[in-house]
């Protein structure tokens, strides 16, 4: 049985975690994985539930964290290489940036057969300056030349790392969409949406806008807030907007929130004021029930998981155009997509999907076939299955024909 070592950044919520976990215990029998994970940052909420609620027990690196530090990643790099001395596996597959280039790095030393790496999303542009966005396509273009292929998780985003930012080859870039399940979105929703609308205090006739993901500059809260302005100013419904997450921009975002006037409250609260910041909220299928609309901001994004489970939820989003979410949602069936930065046309969407209610309820429609179809988990295993398979092969070929 082929022995695959999993190494992720952290156990933080996103997609990262979901797709680590679940191809971690889903491979069997065919493969045995070992899960090795680093800390999550203190502005984050753990995700470690999300894997041990599928029965898995992760090693956890307490040297590998998000921020750069050379003592603690030089640390996190051996302690790899004696895990990979140890456990010995036939393939190591890193996900997201910082595990993947430690990751890569010991495998390639400890002469691991398979390497692999999936881009989540990618740190080349609206997270750096120049000069470090070039540090880091560099570093990433060494890691990929020492690995034996690389995963992109949309076409948009494999076109983006071999094409506009040349980190290797098409043809070494193959396409696996992530995968989740799904099917808790679509499962006692009418009650979960009434608990949900219960605890905030939320009114039938009341239009509940949510925003969800880690308050982070990259996501571009301030964006949503602005528009939000706006859709206050013009609307003629009664609406409630609910930021759910939480990171260190959130005291950035309170005192903008009160410079544009918006009205807030914090945590599980029926106080009826425009805004609502929850922090993190674990039952996410439970928040997607109480919303009526789903709104992201990013400035760049891989595949947006918050987008997929509001399909999922069959609920209609309003978004920024931003990296692989066109190839997440239906334009104009799905989601409503805008420029980044543009907030006046992000508010324009948002209007025009809160007056009109014959509009929301078309959008809701198409949404969870759509995901269901392609983004279910069971997809995301086998095509995985088939993948690694292929790889193996390869390094058998070459290895019979020495």
């Amino acid at each position: 049985m082929p022995k695959i070592l999993r190494i992720l950044n952290r156990f933080n919520l996103g997609g990262p975690t979901y797709n680590a976990a679940l191809l971690s215990k889903h491979m069997a029998p065919e493969f045995e994985t070992m899960l090795v994970g680093g800390e999550k940052d203190e502005t984050e909420e753990t995700s470690l539930f999300i894997v041990k609620n599928l029965g898995l027990e992760p090693v956890i690196l307490s040297d590998m964290k998000r921020s750069v530090n050379p003592t603690s990643d030089l640390k996190a790099y051996y302690k790899l290489k004696s895990i990979i001395k140890e456990f010995k596996p036939d393939i190591v597959h890193t996900h997201a940036a910082k595990a993947g280039f430690i990751g890569r790095l010991a495998a390639h030393h400890c002469n691991v057969p398979v390497i692999v790496h999936t881009f989540h999303g990618h740190v080349f542009h609206s997270y750096f300056n120049s000069a470090k966005t070039g540090i880091y396509k560099n570093l990433e273009r060494y890691a990929a030349g020492i690995s034996s292929g690389i995963i992109a998780i949309s076409d948009k985003q494999k076109h983006e790392i071999a094409t506009i930012h040349k980190i290797c080859a098409p043809d070494k870039i193959k396409v696996i969409p992530l995968g989740f399940d799904l099917m808790k979105f679509q499962e006692n929703s009418s009650e979960k949406r009434r608990s949900f609308r219960a605890t905030y205090g939320i009114e039938d006739n009341e239009i509940a806008i949510g925003i969800i993901g880690r308050l982070v500059p990259i996501k571009n809260h301030s964006l949503f807030l602005n528009a939000l302005k706006i859709v206050l100013e013009k609307t003629t419904k009664n609406i409630r907007a609910f930021i759910i997450g939480d990171g260190q921009e959130r005291s950035k975002l309170e005192l903008l929130a009160n410079n544009l006037n918006i009205e807030f409250t914090s945590g599980e609260t029926k106080e009826k004021l425009p805004l609502t910041f929850t922090s993190w909220i674990k039952d996410i299928d439970w928040a997607n029930a109480g919303m009526d609309i789903i709104a992201l901001t990013s400035l760049n994004e891989g595949t947006p998981v918050s987008l997929i489970e509001a399909q999922a939820a069959a609920k209609p989003i309003v978004t920024t155009a931003v990296g692989g979410i066109e190839d997440v949602v239906i334009p104009q069936k799905t989601a409503l997509l805008s420029p980044s930065g543009d907030y006046e046309g992000f508010a324009e969407n948002l209007l025009n999907l809160i007056e009109n209610d014959d509009l929301r309820k078309k959008m809701n429609i198409l949404g969870p076939d759509f995901v269901n179809k392609k983004f279910q988990y069971p997809r995301l295993i086998n095509d995985m299955k088939l993948y690694y398979h292929s790889l193996l092969k390869t390094v058998n070929s070459k290895e019979s024909s020495m």
